[in-house]
């Protein structure tokens, strides 16, 4: 039995190129946003994916929030209108961790560790779309996104002298919510944290953080919600027998100085490590919580159950790449972990006030791409007839109790499985 290995680089970077390219598909695919075409003195685009600027909070830095490579944080802020003028939608950019020095010199160089090298205007769609038909529940609120170039979700504060390199997430995190706040998210009369994969990761350490910037007002209050997108990231055992993610993110805790922004309730009875996997973590959170994620989430079986130096025969390469290529005992280690997701929220769902949407697809991040999160028949995958999109706002507006999860795949046919 093998324990306690580091998923190489090459086979995370391979992981993201899989999502990455599959987002690029349901984003050419036929969809909404592709029909809804607005134009202004001859100038078209499309109205649900508007092109966003990015702004540098250069003001942070003497914070000593600051990218790993010392630059200031960013953020992308779309004003809501109307009746949304007062609602605010907080998305936490993913993008995968590093968790030794190595890796996090190459993020430095990137948009991932650097606002110098971020791009400086991003397309928000999905939850963050400004489109009625796409997004009717959230599309006229402030939108922002808080770019993530710490690599450690939001969550880690020292600094390596000898690489140069500040992990100073937390920091980042709380400069920018304090800006937003000054800015008029102070005043706001609901708010909803989002975000996916490790963004996904950091709403689930946040969430009480966030709603602790709210305190109970004489005149009223506001609504902070949460949502985690793919951020279900589970203490599980691979294919070896070993536990791969735990070692991985034992190195971000430890490299980062995780462990005193971890949530006290955690850390009073549990490591430092285990304070990072959010199934130690929902039972005791105060504030609602949606968590939204694929019962066979393609990253966790790339980077989690299957890395490659968990199958040195190569055994897994062509199942972890295409869920038709797997064998009657790959697809039964896979049953096995789905049902250990559905098990680890069990305690989480007994709360009224949280949601749940666990489908049985091979996906990863569904809130922000366009052919999951939408309104028309037979495009978002459902739930007992209710898409992704829906059963948020639903439980959100507290319209309907949503706690839906689904039955083991094959037997939902609206998945749009990516792998």
């Amino acid at each position: 039995m093998m324990r306690g290995r580091r998923p190489s680089l090459p086979a995370l970077v391979a992981v993201l190129v899989l999502v990455g390219s599959s987002c690029c598909r349901a984003e050419t695919s036929s969809s909404p946003e592709d029909e809804l075409m607005s134009g202004s003195g001859g100038r078209r685009r499309r109205a649900a994916s508007v092109m966003v600027p990015i702004t540098i909070l250069k003001s942070a830095v003497s914070e000593g929030a600051v990218c790993m490579d010392g630059t200031p944080p960013a953020y992308n802020l779309d004003p809501g209108s109307g009746a949304g003028s007062r609602s605010w939608i907080v998305n936490l950019e993913g993008g995968a961790w590093c968790n030794i020095v190595k890796t996090c010199q190459l993020s430095k160089g990137t948009g991932r560790g650097s606002s110098d090298h971020m791009e400086k205007e991003i397309a928000f769609t999905g939850i963050m779309s400004s489109s009625r038909a796409v997004n009717p529940d959230f599309y006229n609120w402030n939108r922002v996104k808080i770019r993530y170039c710490d690599g450690g979700s939001f969550a880690g504060d020292a600094y390596n002298k000898e690489a140069g390199i500040y992990f100073r997430g937390q920091r980042i995190w709380n400069a920018v919510i304090k800006h937003l706040l000054s800015i008029g998210m102070a005043s706001a009369d609901q708010v909803l944290l989002t975000g996916c994969s490790s963004g996904g990761l950091a709403v689930i350490l946040h969430c009480d953080q966030l709603r602790a910037f709210f305190p109970p007002a004489a005149g009223g209050q506001t609504t902070v919600k949460c949502l985690s997108d793919g951020g279900l990231y589970l203490d599980a055992v691979d294919i070896s027998g070993g536990r791969s993610l735990r070692s991985y993110f034992g190195d971000i805790v430890a490299l980062q100085g995780i462990p005193q922004s971890l949530p006290g309730a955690c850390t009073a009875r549990l490591d430092a490590t285990s304070c990072f996997f959010p199934q130690n973590i929902i039972n005791d959170m105060k504030t609602p919580m949606f968590i939204l994620n694929a019962a066979y989430d393609v990253i966790q079986i790339s980077l989690s159950l299957s890395p490659d130096r968990a199958d040195p025969s190569g055994s897994w390469r062509a199942c972890k790449s295409n869920r038709s290529a797997c064998d009657t005992s790959q697809m039964n280690f896979l049953q096995g972990f789905r049902d250990q997701m559905v098990s680890s929220v069990q305690g989480f769902s007994q709360s009224r006030s949280n949601g749940l949407f666990i489908s049985s697809c091979f996906a990863h991040c569904q809130s922000e791409q366009l052919g999951t999160w939408n309104n028309v028949p037979g495009r978002s995958p459902t739930i007992q007839n209710k898409g992704i999109a829906k059963s948020v706002g639903d439980w959100y507006y507290n319209r309907a109790e949503v706690k839906a999860i689904d039955c083991r795949y094959p037997c939902d046919k609206t998945c749009h499985h990516i792998m």
